[in-house]
């Protein structure tokens, strides 16, 4: 620790400073907080100690006065300005007679946190939060003189709060809980402006003993009365591109010297992502041939598997070690030994089908199906993390064409819609790459939609379960039954964070009714709805879109497709919805959009309204008879 020990401290405060060490040392080192402060964070921590006001001052920059300046450039700029002397401009200053000196140990300050919340409860906050609203209008410079909440001051805030975001997750917790919070900085802390050569560093910090996150502020480097006090809104970013890019939210730039089009990724991109799974590929084996009244062992710790698996060629066994069928809920991973020692064990995965089941990469793989927007049946889909300066320039040339433009951000991992936005603001979508990896993909504007009586015209999504017993030559099933999805409001381009208006999964959401339609009743329904439809002609542009997928999903071997290991099987759910479109000689078709393709799904439903389930499955799988197991072979 530099300097952070003066021999006249007492023993306590060593012990203190040890045990909040110990605590947050990890989080100080990862956001570079120079050890000679740790001792002075750790007491204005505990004492709640908010001296920046004897250091620094919020000062008003007034706008220049047009008729004064006889510059026309400068009038340009302004008239170029979104709301040109609307919002009142800050900054903030060392204000303190002696300046600043960044070796002083006690050169540390705390900002206090003004708004803290996850997007989905962001409009809710500002209706329901006493003072919030007038608050945030007040920080942003919006208009507000009302004592009551209205939705266009709202609006305004949920727009411009784009510019004032932090973001910091949980490392721990739940699903649920590891969704990223945001939160705005005081008005001290948001009045810092942005500087490509920072005078000062900020990170966020959870203060474990209070269970509150602050801002902390420490300077670069010795600062005199006067001096600005700066920070870089692209901290970390280094290449010149990427910064230009994540810093459009405040200098608008037209991004234009880039190509929208998104190859696919480099052989290297797959050879890292292998190694970041720590799979170990198989080595090459031979098909296994098994008895024709071969009874199976199998292992499995799916409960739905133990519940239903009735077919009497297939026995369970709590011995993994004698299993010769692994069917298991987690992901596997060394391929390499199984294949080695025990090739004739099947199993219910293929090495690397995260191709498949990962968001990026699904979108990376299917742009081998061709088009300069990679194929009909997948919305157009971008990488934040690498793809971000193609996704702007796309999303510009959209708006300049007039064209429609909201997005969808999901991340590459969490399931059930968890984190997941919609929106139309290029800089809302630039800020949530900040929070966790994501991709945005096109929104479907016009999805065919469904009539519930009780409700209306509703967006509605389509699981199909597919079965693929081999990679080469590909071999590949589907399930007879399909299940259905319906959002529990009528679908119009607007309310884009209402959950039930634009989402369809309803079995997640506490005290929200899930409406189940059972395929067989749907298919009349939907022809009677859309005559010149025919359900037929419908599922066999679906099916036309399973094939073609897994053909490009296993035209390149591993790791740049999934493996084709003999001894593998596995089920996947593709969910999927229904667009409209133009087909090649200008009739009005419905175009299948593959939104995900989900490993292991839950088969609740299909078990309890189709008890022979996983009879079928096994029996296809395992033992190659597919007749009378209501699948269906696409290729």
């Amino acid at each position: 620790m530099e300097g952070c020990h003066s021999s006249a401290m007492s023993e306590d405060g060593d012990e203190e400073l040890a045990a909040f060490v110990a605590l947050h040392g990890a989080a100080l080192r990862a956001s570079c907080v120079p050890a000679r402060y740790w001792e002075s964070l750790c007491r204005k921590l505990r004492g709640e100690v908010f001296d920046a006001g004897d250091y620094f001052g919020i000062m008003q920059v007034e706008e220049v006065d047009e008729e004064e300046e006889g510059d026309e450039a400068m009038e340009d700029e302004l008239k170029k300005k979104p709301n040109p002397g609307n919002e009142p401009c800050f900054k903030v200053i060392v204000t303190n007679e002696n300046g600043l000196q960044a070796s002083n140990p006690d050169s540390i300050f705390l900002i206090d946190h003004a708004w803290t919340y996850r997007i989905e409860h962001a409009r809710q906050h500002l209706l329901q939060v006493p003072g919030l609203l007038h608050r945030m209008t007040n920080l942003m410079g919006i208009d507000f003189h009302g004592e009551i909440p209205d939705e266009d001051s709202v609006e305004q805030v949920l727009q411009e709060m784009w510019k004032y975001n932090q973001t910091y997750q949980l490392s721990q917790g739940t699903a649920e809980e590891k969704v990223p919070v945001w939160y705005i900085m005081d008005e001290f802390g948001s009045r810092i402006q942005h500087s490509d050569q920072p005078s000062f560093a900020t990170a966020p910090l959870f203060y474990m003993p209070q269970q509150i996150a602050y801002t902390i502020l420490w300077p670069l480097r010795d600062l005199e009365t006067g001096d600005e006090v700066t920070r870089d809104y692209a901290y970390g970013e280094t290449d010149r591109l990427i910064r230009k890019c994540v810093l459009l939210p405040w200098v608008p730039n037209e991004v234009l010297d880039v190509n929208c089009f998104t190859p696919e990724p480099s052989d290297e991109h797959y050879q890292a992502i292998l190694a970041e799974n720590k799979e170990k590929l198989p080595i090459a084996i031979n098909p296994a041939a098994y008895d024709k009244d071969k009874v199976f062992k199998v292992f499995t710790d799916i409960q739905q598997v133990l519940n239903s698996l009735t077919h009497p060629r297939f026995v369970f066994t709590d011995n993994e070690a004698e299993a010769d069928i692994l069917y298991n809920f987690s992901h596997f991973k060394d391929y390499r030994k199984l294949s080695e020692e025990r090739p004739e064990v099947m199993l219910n995965q293929f090495p690397c089908e995260n191709l498949l089941t990962v968001k990026d990469c699904l979108a990376s793989i299917s742009r081998r199906a061709g088009g300069l927007d990679g194929p009909r049946w997948l919305p157009r889909t971008f990488n934040l993390q690498t793809e971000l300066p193609q996704f702007i320039c796309y999303f510009q040339q959209r708006e300049r064409r007039g064209e429609d433009n909201h997005w969808i951000c999901k991340p590459w991992n969490l399931a059930r819609s968890l984190d997941t936005h919609i929106t139309n603001s290029l800089n809302n979508i630039i800020r949530h790459r900040e929070s966790s990896p994501k991709v945005v993909c096109k929104y479907i504007e016009n999805p065919v939609l469904f009539h519930r009586e009780d409700v209306g015209m509703v967006k509605f999504d389509i699981r199909y379960i597919v079965l693929l017993r081999l990679v080469k030559p590909l071999k590949l099933y589907v399930y007879d039954v399909f299940w259905l999805r319906f959002s529990n409001r009528a679908f119009s381009l607007d309310d884009l964070d209402d959950y039930e208006k634009h989402f369809t999964v309803m079995n997640y959401a506490p005290g929200v009714i899930l409406k189940q339609v059972h395929c067989e009743e749907f298919v009349p329904q939907f022809e009677k709805q859309y005559p010149e439809h025919l359900w037929t002609t419908v599922q066999a542009n679906i099916f036309k879109a399973f094939a073609e997928l897994f053909q490009v999903a296993s035209a390149k071997p591993a790791p740049l497709g999934i493996c084709d290991y003999p001894s593998s099987r596995a089920i996947y759910a593709i969910d999927l919805m229904l667009k409209w479109d133009t087909s090649g000689d200008g009739k009005r078709i419905m175009q299948p959009q593959i939104l995900e393709v989900n490993f292991n799904p839950d088969c609740d439903r299909a078990c309890k309204y189709h008890p022979t389930f996983f009879n079928d499955v096994f029996s296809t799988l395992f033992l190659d008879e597919a007749d009378n197991c209501h699948v269906t072979r696409i290729v």
